[in-house]
């Protein structure tokens, strides 16, 4: 029942009939083009773990746009910068269209983390990439004890400013150099 319950919250959420699936993948996807978001079964998925990921998906289903994917099909290695960035984008779009999200995606994302699901225990966190490090910190906060230059704060601000999928892929090459 709960299944159900949430498929239909994803419906309405994502003002369109888009189709829901579960499915046995490491996380949950939003198809663009086809418009399915997939859902992974998890044995220890909570509520909050849930809610976060069709928040986070039905992001996806209302504003990425297919324009989003030409600097991937240009160079793939673009795929991650633009991937977080654009992440970092719809999260704050449908936390602002859906203010009743905020708590349950925060929420998710801090059991998630509790879960090491980013892979995060045991890393140097200033040793990884820079991208990896602002998806981190837009994901889980500052409580990874993620820290930043002031040169890489520039981006990090930019990231939170985002509004426009323009936006997002100018931030993504710009990192990227």
């Amino acid at each position: 029942m709960h299944n159900e319950s949430t498929n239909l919250s994803a419906r309405l959420l994502a003002t369109e009939n888009i189709s829901v699936v579960r499915a046995s993948t490491v996380t949950a996807s939003f198809d663009i083009k086809s418009r399915v978001l997939t859902l992974p079964m998890w044995k220890d998925m909570t509520p909050e773990i849930e809610d976060m990921l069709v928040g986070h998906e039905v992001g996806h289903a209302l504003y990425t746009g297919e324009k989003y994917m030409d600097p991937i099909i240009e160079n793939p290695r673009m795929k991650s910068y633009l991937n977080v960035l654009e992440d970092v984008r719809i999260e704050k779009l449908i936390k602002r269209k859906y203010p009743g999200l905020r708590k349950r995606m925060s929420d998710g994302y801090k059991q998630l983390n509790e879960k090491d699901f980013f892979g995060i225990a045991d890393q140097d966190l200033s040793k990884i990439l820079l991208i990896d490090r602002i998806n981190l910190w837009f994901k889980v906060g500052f409580s990874a004890g993620i820290t930043f230059t002031d040169q890489e704060k520039q981006f990090v601000v930019r990231a939170e400013k985002t509004e426009t999928s323009e936006e997002v892929i100018q931030l993504a090459k710009d990192i990227f150099k």
